[in-house]
């Protein structure tokens, strides 16, 4: 199989991170709309054909137990490619091999004009082994392109067949969709269920469109784990398959992890899945839950403000000389180090809701006391 020289463009990471977790998100609202469809999906199929047709995964997708065929050739690539390195290394011993003799042939012909006694026989000796050597690396040549040969065309046979499932894949999607049971539309809700779900105080405005800030970044940073999952694959399948392992696929991905654990910080604070040692605080009510929480408040907010300082420093430091990584990569760094400030702000955000929501349930338990 030819090997891989792709290399991704820092633009297209830096757009991917922002565009495909819109399309993501767009992509799923699309489907809760069609639920009742059935749940095959034509673009869904469409996504494990370009992802996991070369296994077959996307005939398995519409129940098509065709996708066994595809495992032949696929199973072909991997052995002739392993049966190619096995030819390649071959190749560079002789290669060494003939070096080797190459320069002992040239000392004991010089041996033998100067009449070294026993010289004449060890050149003969040298000259077989060279001959050797140089036969077992011509064999190892042919290897090498036979080998390669194979594997190409087990990689053709794949691209026909990704090619005639594609034109197909319309006619398996509807065929598999007419074979579900589509799901039955949710029950509507009682008014009483209603009424008693109204008994609540409603937050402030401007903690409802924080709690909503939060929940939008931490959706959209969790498409990033999608990402994570093609760029993995890729890896995989271009170093163990084309022998080509990439410079940029790991440093990228580390880098998203960071950036995706800082902008989630608000997330996870709404939905209290932080660490909290909850010896005492699950015990207490929901009033004693607030106040405890409006005491600590201010470690909590001495923390997030000192990141959000300190991450300022970082951006603002990054940001003017345009800072970049040291790899061979060379991904822009000044970004990464902006969404310390961005995570940390997002933090602080939330915190300043749920501080005020601590504060109305201390007021409205209070005020019911006293009426």
């Amino acid at each position: 199989m030819p090997q891989l020289t792709f290399v991704l463009p820092h633009w297209l990471y830096w757009a991917g991170l922002i565009c495909f977790p819109l399309l993501a998100m767009v992509m799923v609202a699309r489907a809760d709309r069609k639920k009742a469809q059935g749940r095959t999906s034509l673009g869904v199929g469409y996504l494990v054909l370009l992802t996991g047709g070369f296994v077959g995964l996307h005939r398995f997708y519409v129940r098509s137990w065709l996708g066994i065929l595809y495992l032949v050739p696929f199973f072909g690539v991997l052995f002739a490619n392993g049966r190619g390195r096995d030819a390649r290394d071959a190749l560079s011993r002789a290669k060494n091999d003939a070096l080797v003799n190459e320069f002992q042939v040239e000392r004991l012909a010089r041996a033998v004009e100067s009449g070294t006694e026993g010289a004449a026989a060890r050149l003969e000796t040298l000259k077989a082994a060279l001959a050797d050597a140089q036969q077992r690396a011509a064999d190892a040549v042919t290897a090498v392109d036979t080998w390669a040969d194979w594997a190409l065309g087990c990689g053709i046979a794949i691209v026909v067949l990704l090619a005639i499932d594609a034109v197909l894949m319309p006619r398996l999607v509807n065929a598999q969709r007419a074979k579900e049971t589509p799901e039955p539309p949710p029950e509507p809700v009682s008014q009483a269920t209603a009424d008693r779900g109204t008994t609540q105080p409603q937050p402030p405005t401007v903690v409802t469109a924080i709690h909503k800030l939060s929940t939008w970044s931490g959706e959209f940073v969790a498409y990033w784990s999608v990402i994570a999952v093609f760029v993995y694959y890729y890896e995989v399948l271009a170093r163990y398959v084309f022998n080509s392992p990439t410079n940029w696929a790991h440093e990228g991905m580390f880098l998203m992890f960071g950036m995706q654990y800082l902008i989630s910080g608000a997330y996870a604070y709404l939905n209290d899945s932080h660490v909290r040692v909850d010896v005492f605080y699950a015990r207490l009510s929901p009033r004693g839950k607030a106040i405890s929480d409006l005491v600590t408040s201010v470690f909590f907010f001495i923390f997030a403000g000192t990141m959000l300082a300190t991450g300022w420093v970082f951006m603002s430091d990054s940001i003017r000389v345009w800072e970049a990584s040291f790899t061979e990569w060379a991904i822009q760094y000044w970004p990464v180090k902006s969404v310390i400030t961005l995570g940390a702000l997002l933090i602080v955000l939330q915190g300043v809701a749920k501080l005020i929501s601590d504060v109305q349930v201390v007021a409205q338990t209070r005020s019911k006391r006293w009426a």
